[in-house]
């Protein structure tokens, strides 16, 4: 009687809400936010000891969620199973939310919504083929008609093959109406324009969108689609589909979403008249007009032009849809984007890294006139090392129809002609079981390939080229390079490294996967890397290149070991100079202190003396030389170095949002994250400890290397 009496009440209390138009304020049952589950009951062991954060080890990244915790019954992998119920607790709004991810078995990995002991909703995940996200979605039951009544939530995870897990996180009532997710809904446009604009909000669910021509997918792609209020804005290349009627398709949205009223076609670039002139934006460091990048690919010269190719998200600040972007330049500097070069094979598959050559002699017969042509290989993650060729100057690519061309557990291949053999070597990362090698293959003509030989100790991204020893052409060695910058000195036969010692490094800090460019004029080593971790809040673009260096091989107290130097073509970015010579150089002092700015070079040629500690801070950002444990730091990043005649040699490079450094010539150089505090632009020059002399100092201006606005240079 006294429940019935209570049901009453509350069905009473929700009709008048109602019928007053007034909604209540929320209710939260549980958001999972403490280490434990508080009175929630476990059983079994799929729920762990508490509320997960985030992705559990082996799982992939989960998304969607709200705060730090939730419940993830990965613990363990798919086989745990177990169950996590609610205390009781009294339905009071008309509708219950809850965000929901995992495994679409019903009633076994599922939530269940228990009135009387009876179950009266229920709801599972959404993934059950192999494939699918770890995404969390807004779900929700009309409860109203329990209205008043007590209740529990009961969590299931009975599952044990695959995606045999649940995801829930933010269980609320409410009394307004969640929106619906729709499904599949499109929006019909005729192909006018060179660009679609498309909203992203950081954060937001991953949506898979797609732009269908003739009832087939031409472009599909994640992005974080903005339902209203977007972040920033990116843009999808339209011109391969002028004039052609096409659908814009999400897979999923809320039934108030306006992201498909806000895509917009424009010949122009999204905030085209700001483009490069962003507050973060880097000024000589690469960085890509929108979305994100990482490794450097497909680096070669020809007719001209340094072609960079790159990994490339170009519809989100985060990595995922990895394509291969495309820039060019005539000196290093001043850079030219490019449309697209290769777009994932389907969707699920990506564009990973790798690399391009100039097929001087047609060995492939991929050459169609009179220009030479460009091959290239790559790892498409469905297929394995895949061939593509150019015969327009790396502005359009063929896909060989053989490929792939190696299939094997690894990716990235590396491209170079070994011309004692006179045969092509693809130098690429292998895994086997917990054996991580770089595996050589051959081939006569860039479509066969065989089997060399492998070795150990190397993970992703390799690379292997030939430098002479000081210049001395009789006298050449052989590098092997991994992802993480450490590398091998010895020869190559064309068939397998011998390496002459142990692994030697000469990058530290945000420095990874670095390439260099085959081809290059005058037997020149021009090297880039991706500077790792190298991050722009609030920009529309995120990640940057390293600058370009020229290396070269030089003996030294501790063997021959490879150094690294800003390329020549810094100079046409120099301006303004300031010189002092013999400077004594006491605590406190700072030779510095009247110059201020964004974007600098500075080189130090400084005798230690009495000092402790010695350096700059530059824009606030330490650089500091510890002459005890003879270590350089740089805004965290640790590398040794030893001074040669009580000196140390600096080139330092200042851009928005890092600081290089090039010690004693060459043979340290470190890549740091540092983007400075707002309005922070002094220079300082310091000593601490005891007295030092700079033989010389010198400060110099550098000049921004975009060209601002347009297009962004686009042919």
């Amino acid at each position: 009687m006294k429940r019935a009496m209570r049901w009453l009440a509350g069905a009473g209390l929700l009709m008048t809400a109602l019928a007053s138009g007034a909604a209540e304020p929320d209710l939260l049952i549980a958001d999972f936010e403490g280490t434990s589950y508080g009175d929630w009951q476990v059983t079994g062991e799929a729920f762990g000891p508490g509320p997960a954060r985030g992705a559990l080890p082996n799982q992939m990244a989960v998304t969607g969620h709200r705060g730090q915790g939730l419940v993830n019954s990965f613990y363990g992998g798919d086989q745990a199973t177990g169950t996590l119920t609610s205390p009781e607790f009294t339905l009071r709004r008309k509708y219950l939310t809850f965000l929901i991810g995992g495994g679409n078995h019903p009633g076994e990995t599922c939530i269940d919504l228990l009135v009387d002991g009876k179950v009266v909703r229920t709801a599972s995940g959404p993934n059950s083929q192999p494939g699918g996200s770890e995404r969390l979605e807004l779900q929700h039951w009309d409860v109203s008609e329990f209205a008043g009544r007590a209740a529990r939530l009961r969590i299931v995870d009975t599952a044990t093959g695959g995606w045999g897990h649940i995801n829930i996180d933010e269980i609320m009532q409410t009394d307004r109406k969640p929106p619906v997710l729709l499904t599949n809904p499109e929006r019909e446009i005729t192909v006018r324009s060179r660009y679609l604009h498309l909203p992203v909000k950081n954060g937001a669910p991953k949506r898979r969108m797609s732009l269908r021509v003739g009832g087939e997918a031409v472009r599909e792609f994640e992005i974080e689609i903005a339902d209203r209020d977007p972040d920033f804005w990116v843009f999808l290349d339209l011109q391969p589909f002028q004039g052609k009627s096409a659908r814009l398709r999400v897979d999923q949205l809320p039934d108030d979403s306006t992201a498909l009223q806000m895509a917009v076609q424009s010949d122009a670039l999204p905030d085209a008249d700001g483009l490069y002139g962003e507050a973060r934006r880097p000024q000589f460091h690469f960085t890509s007009r929108r979305g994100w990048l990482n490794d450097p690919n497909g680096l070669v010269y020809h007719r001209g032009e340094w072609h960079l190719f790159y990994q490339h998200n170009p519809y989100g600040w985060e990595w995922g849809n990895m394509h291969w972007g495309h820039a060019v330049s005539k000196d290093l500097v001043h850079w030219q984007e490019l449309p697209i070069a290769l777009y994932p094979y389907r969707y699920g598959d990506m564009a990973f890294s790798g690399s391009a050559v100039v097929d001087r002699d047609n060995t492939s017969g991929f050459r169609t006139g009179s220009e030479e042509v460009l091959v290239a290989a790559y790892t498409s993650t469905g297929r394995g090392e895949c061939i593509v060729y150019s015969n327009d100057r790396g502005r359009t690519w063929t896909e060989y129809a053989g490929n792939p061309v190696v299939a094997h557990q690894g990716r990235d291949p590396r491209l170079l002609w070994h011309a004692p053999t006179r045969q092509w070597v693809m130098a690429v990362y292998h895994e086997e079981g917990d054996r991580r090698s770089i595996d050589f293959h051959t081939s006569p003509d860039l479509k066969k390939w065989r089997f060399g030989s492998r070795i150990d100790g190397f993970f992703e991204c390799p690379e292997l080229f030939e430098l002479p020893v000081d210049g001395e052409k009789s006298n050449r060695k052989w590098i092997l390079y991994g992802a993480d910058g450490k590398y091998l000195v010895g020869q190559f036969d064309g068939k397998a490294f011998h390496p002459d010692g142990e692994k030697q490094q000469l990058w530290w800090g945000n420095f990874y996967a670095s390439q260099t460019y085959s081809n290059a004029p005058n037997g020149r080593r021009v090297q880039i890397g991706w500077g790792q971790g190298i991050t722009f809040p609030g920009m529309p673009f995120n990640q940057q290149m390293t600058f370009p260096v020229e290396l070269r091989l030089e003996r030294t107290d501790a063997g021959v070991r490879m150094l690294a130097e800003p390329v020549r073509e810094l100079a046409s970015l120099r301006g303004k100079r300031r010189r002092w010579k013999d400077v004594e150089l006491a605590e406190g002092e700072n030779p510095l202190r009247e110059l201020s700015g964004d974007l600098w070079e500075i080189r130090a040629d400084w005798e230690t003396g009495g000092a402790k500690r010695l350096g700059f801070r530059l824009r606030g950002v330490p650089v500091v030389y510890d002459v005890a444990k003879a270590e350089l730091t740089v805004k965290g990043v640790v590398a040794p170095l030893k001074p040669v005649d009580g000196r140390v040699r600096l080139q330092i490079l200042v851009d928005r949002g890092s600081i290089e450094v090039f010690a004693n010539d060459g043979r340290v150089a470190v890549s740091a994250a540092a983007l400075p505090a707002e309005g922070a632009t002094g220079l300082e020059a310091f000593t601490e400890g005891g007295p030092s002399r700079l033989r010389s100092l010198e400060a110099v201006e550098l000049a921004c290397a975009w060209k601002r606005g347009g297009s962004g240079g686009e042919d």
